[in-house]
């Protein structure tokens, strides 16, 4: 029978990821959405640490970064409408006081540095070859930060340029961490500054790159999930897409997911990632009326799920969990009016 749409085969992965395994997201806002599905299954996951990053320009800076363990200092940052922020990070690293957002920030570099020293995959999502570079410096930044245009100097990295400096930073991150695999994507998330030629021009600059990037180091080391085509060749449909008609729907979301879950993360791990879904959705569940027999015992069977996984699995912690659900039933068992 006719599918009326084509599938994307996706290749067979020689590794698995999983519980017990670690795993970096760096890259676009696409990074977000698969990372933080890992992240709130408890996966042991470091996403963004330096906020969402467009251009690889921009993931690599911020990858040499993390190897050097490098330490901001006050030099670092600029004063722009009463906050100081840092080139190289997203304005949730930004506020009024500067020894705030030097914390922020060193604290979080601190951790990183050693969490891709020793994580399984480094999970990598181009955005747009367009980059923002610093007129005075020649500085690639992540975020502009509202500071004028006429600061800036906007081009479009070329294949080469991507190539040459992802060679030199995956032989520097193998030179640290010998056992991470690399997966590269590129975001389904349309740039639409420079229209629809620029916007191609821009994903197939990034297409092209990652393909001889994968060329020069071969399937055992790195590799690529085609999130991109499974959006263009496979959904195809606006239907997929947020009111913005530039970002993805939910739906969409959820079924690049069961792709990259399938492709990526052993069975063992899937299956517990459905049941730690289901406690997520009762943590986050909040009744019209909580006073009731029937969400009494929803809580206590909720918490006894999340002891028994909890205790049985030490990669997993469900703390939060156990303790929200201890509480609520505390409060409502304290109620003798109980109805249902």
């Amino acid at each position: 029978m006719n599918e009326f749409r084509t599938i994307v085969g996706i290749p067979d992965f020689p590794w698995k990821n999983g519980y017990g395994k670690s795993s970096v997201f760096m890259g676009s806002c696409f990074t977000e959405n698969i990372g933080g599905r890992m992240q709130d299954q408890k996966y042991n996951v470091d996403l963004n640490p330096f906020g969402i990053l467009y251009n690889p320009a921009s993931v690599a800076n911020s990858i040499r970064i993390l190897l050097e363990g490098k330490v901001f200092s006050s030099g670092n940052l600029v004063m722009n409408d009463g906050l100081w922020h840092s080139f190289n990070h997203h304005s949730r690293f930004s506020s009024a006081n500067m020894e705030e957002t030097l914390g922020k920030i060193n604290n979080r570099i601190k951790f990183s540095a050693a969490f891709i020293k020793t994580a399984d995959f480094l999970f990598i999502t181009f955005g747009t070859a367009w980059v923002y570079e610093l007129k005075d410096s020649g500085e690639i930044v992540s975020n502009c930060h509202k500071i004028p245009a006429k600061k800036f100097r906007r081009y479009r990295l070329s294949v080469d340029e991507i190539v040459q400096e992802y060679c030199r930073l995956l032989e520097d991150i193998w030179g640290i961490n010998a056992n991470i695999k690399v997966i590269f994507t590129v975001s389904p998330i349309r740039h639409w500054k420079d229209g629809a030629m620029g916007n191609q021009l821009s994903k197939a600059t990034l297409l092209l790159a990652v393909n001889r990037i994968i060329e020069v180091f071969g399937a055992g080391t790195c590799g690529y999930f085609p999130s991109f085509e499974i959006v263009m060749d496979e959904l195809r449909d606006y239907r997929f897409y947020a009111e913005d008609m530039f970002h993805l729907s939910k739906t969409a979301n959820d079924y690049i997911w069961e792709r990259f879950e399938a492709a990526l993360i052993d069975k063992e791990s899937q299956e517990m990632g459905a049941e730690i879904a289901k406690i997520r959705k009762a943590f986050s569940h909040r009744p019209f009326n909580p006073h009731t027999k029937e969400h009494l015992r929803f809580l206590y069977i909720s918490m006894e799920k999340a002891r028994e996984l909890d205790s049985c699995h030490p990669y997993i912690n469900l703390k939060l969990e156990i303790d929200y659900f201890n509480e609520q039933i505390e409060e409502i068992s304290g109620n003798t009016n109980l109805s249902g």
